[in-house]
């Protein structure tokens, strides 16, 4: 089982913090540093200091962590085209040395959209767009040096493009899609992902999920195509403590009024987030990513690094 951390800065997080926060995880033996990509709080809080770009974000912490895996749960669609993304990826995952991944996902938050002056075109469009950008962006990378990619789709056309420049992971950093959605969510990552994430939710939902996964995996036949199966991924939104206090305390945030739908919790002690996990493996589980809700909580990384990682090496 492999450990990331995940984190929301647009709750409130400077640079700053979130350097402090994924160098730490890198210290503590985590296997990965992701963030989510959204540029406004989902709640009623002013969300000081304000927002912080996603990829900016990583191409910084590229150059300021050397081991640990870095990436985006989930860039959204509607936020860049996608011949810029895959530049911007490609570029970053040269900064890094082979270390990025790319969560990417259709969008789903109105509000930032008007705010910030974004297009925000409805469900059916927005996934049909993802579409396109999954072909576009892993298109790209895939071609070899010295040819061009040209693309023709509803929504986006190519022309030529020199496909450059190359990450330094071939033929690109692994794609991760995932989602609630029943249909066209498994199809998609069957189709273009190497990660399946279900985000928080309770483990019969994702053991759900991923058999939609698998199913769609088997449709697409990814097997002929030499592709490996979907790695399975689950989210889990963690509060932890050494007391009940404690993890009420780290809880608190939670109970605030957001936009999110409702999501599944492990609120306690470092026993029950490892007993948690175990059920994910159960299910065929291989990484999960633990949602940290305080990015200046550092105590709260480390209680998880040393009273939690050491037990799932034990039960490996």
């Amino acid at each position: 089982m492999r450990v990331a951390v995940f984190t929301e800065p647009h709750r409130g997080a400077s640079y700053d913090d979130q350097l402090r926060f994924a160098r730490l995880a890198e210290e503590s033996g985590y296997d990965g540093f992701f963030r989510a990509d959204h540029y406004q709080a989902m709640g009623d809080e002013a969300a000081l200091p304000g927002p912080t770009d996603a990829w900016l974000t990583l191409a910084a912490l590229a150059r300021e962590t050397s081991r640990i895996r870095l990436g985006t749960l989930v860039t959204s669609a509607t936020f860049r085209l996608p011949g810029p993304l895959a530049i911007m990826v490609a570029q970053v995952d040269q900064m890094s040395g082979g270390r990025i991944e790319l969560g990417i996902g259709a969008g789903w938050y109105a509000r930032e959209h008007l705010s910030y002056g974004i297009p925000f075109p409805g469900t059916s469009e927005r996934f049909d767009r993802l579409a396109e950008q999954l072909e576009v962006i892993t298109g790209l990378w895939g071609t070899p040096s010295g040819e061009s990619f040209s693309y023709a789709g509803d929504h986006y056309r190519l022309t030529d493009a020199p496909a450059l420049p190359k990450p330094v992971q071939a033929p690109g950093p692994p794609v991760i899609v995932g989602g609630r959605g029943v249909k066209r969510t498994p199809e998609l990552a069957a189709r273009h992902a190497d990660e399946f994430n279900v985000p928080f939710t309770s483990v019969e939902q994702t053991s759900e999920a991923y058999e939609r996964a698998r199913e769609a995996s088997e449709r697409v036949d990814r097997a002929a195509c030499g592709r490996p199966p979907l790695v399975l991924s689950a989210g889990i939104v963690v509060a932890i403590g050494r007391t009940d206090a404690e993890a009420r305390r780290r809880a608190a945030p939670l109970h605030a009024k957001s936009a999110l739908p409702p999501e599944a919790q492990v609120v306690g002690s470092p026993e029950q987030l490892v007993d948690r996990i175990g059920e994910f493996t159960e299910i065929g589980t291989e990484r999960v990513h633990l949602r940290l809700i305080d990015l200046t909580d550092l105590d709260h990384l480390e209680l998880i690094a040393a009273e939690v990682l050491p037990r799932l090496k034990e039960t490996r």
